[in-house]
């Protein structure tokens, strides 16, 4: 059972709400790094293991900084997520760009700063050299289509989802870069997302050893760096278990033996993209409710939205709510949680079964550490939140203050009206 607890007391968060008004997103940088020591120590016993995290999740250079200072990279897919990583110190190879749809800009500003570029089609190798030039090292993300089941709403069943190219291009792809004088090759997958089951990760570790293995054999092309991808679930409701990552790095080693070693081909350097799973659960959506209106059904308004926290409404998804001080009280009222969006999805929550909940209660969602604040917008003139870091020894930064009608409006000349 995932333990849906707050790294902070009610006095502690009332004193954090006096000098930050709510609605704001807080980050627990104790817990984050021993997530991510957690990680790295479960893929100890590769040649090479690194990390990249996936910047779309929490895409915060102080964030990022964090990472950086515990052997992470970082997993990049725009022109803006390049930009971070470079600001939080994450450079060169520490950097793999994975992108689709790519304008050229993009590739010339991950070739500046020697990512690893990753591409996501066969015909992006002509775009590449025509814009850029062909890099030292290149990677291929491969898409195994229908000889990989599974997928999810989020990325899409393989077969449907548009990233990638097929298990036949992958082979002609490798051949024109080598012609054209490559000698250092990667590969990329990424077909699952938010999975808890700890042995799609060791049978996806094993799909990618074959496909080295046979590109050994069939192009004489030795793969120095696999990427096996994110999607490592978290927990969301209670009832869930946190992904045993333990036992995902003793799966992915027993294959490495028996298929790259056998094969002669060790070492290889291993990688994963992880995101969600390294900061999702230690992120918190802290909002005070304003209104409580009772007509069909009973509803709690927060002075927060989808704007804030786009899970729920965009994909039904669940986040675990605590109304703080009232922990211990039973869950006897059923209320819709919501916003004050335009919007009937603006909902944080659908009959949930909650403790009695006043006005000026302060609200915390759980797990929005990971594509919370970075799926923000701008819809109804609603202005982004704060984000703060809670610091081991208790005090708390503002690593983003919070968007102003300033900032709103400052694409606008009304000048001109």
């Amino acid at each position: 059972m995932a333990e849906k607890k707050l790294p902070f007391t009610k006095a502690q968060l009332e004193e954090i709400i006096k000098e930050h008004p709510t609605p704001f997103h807080i980050y627990d940088e104790k817990a984050i790094r021993e997530n991510a020591r957690r990680l790295i120590q479960a893929f100890a016993w590769a040649p090479a293991f690194k990390e990249y995290f996936a910047v779309k999740a929490t895409p915060n250079p102080y964030i990022l900084k964090i990472l950086r200072e515990e052997g992470f990279g970082a997993d990049c897919s725009s022109l803006a997520e390049l930009v971070l990583a470079e600001k939080a110190g994450i450079v060169g190879e520490n950097i793999v760009f994975t992108s689709n749809d790519t304008p050229a800009v993009e590739y010339q500003k991950a070739f500046e700063l020697g990512a690893i570029i990753n591409l996501d089609d066969i015909s992006h190798i002509d775009y590449l050299e025509k814009h850029v030039g062909i890099p030292e090292i290149i990677s291929f993300r491969y898409n195994p289509g229908p000889l990989r089941e599974g997928g999810n709403s989020i990325i899409g069943n393989p077969e449907e989802a548009k990233y990638g190219l097929t298990r036949k291009q992958i082979f002609e792809a490798y051949k024109i870069m080598k012609e054209k004088g490559v000698k250092r090759f990667g590969i990329h997958t990424m077909v699952i997302s938010n999975e808890l089951d700890p042995n799609y990760f060791i049978e996806t570790a094993n799909m990618m050893f074959d496909l080295i293995i046979e590109l050994y054999r069939t192009l004489d092309i030795r793969i120095e760096l696999v990427n096996f991808g994110g999607g490592i679930g978290i927990p969301y409701r209670p009832e869930q278990e946190v992904v045993d990552l333990e036992y995902i790095g003793r799966g992915i080693r027993k294959a490495y033996e028996e298929k790259i070693v056998a094969n002669g081909l060790h070492p290889l350097k291993l990688a994963m993209e992880c995101g969600r799973m390294i900061t999702g659960p230690y992120g918190y959506l802290v909002a005070m409710v304003l209104h409580k209106k009772e007509i069909y059904k009973n509803y709690v308004g927060l002075d927060a939205c989808m704007a804030n926290l786009m899970r729920p409404g965009m994909y039904g998804a669940y986040h675990h709510i605590t109304v703080v001080g009232k922990e211990d009280w039973p869950l006897d009222h059923t209320y819709d949680v919501t916003g004050s969006l335009c919007e009937n999805n603006d909902k944080f929550a659908i009959d949930r079964p909650l403790p009695r909940i006043d006005i000026g209660d302060i609200v915390v969602i759980h797990d929005t550490g990971a594509h919370g604040h970075a799926m923000g917008f701008n819809y109804n003139g609603k202005l982004r939140s704060a984000e703060l870091l809670l610091k081991p020894d208790g005090s708390v930064e503002l690593i983003r203050r919070a968007e102003t009608l300033e900032d709103l409006f400052q694409t606008l000349d009304f000048s001109r009206l």
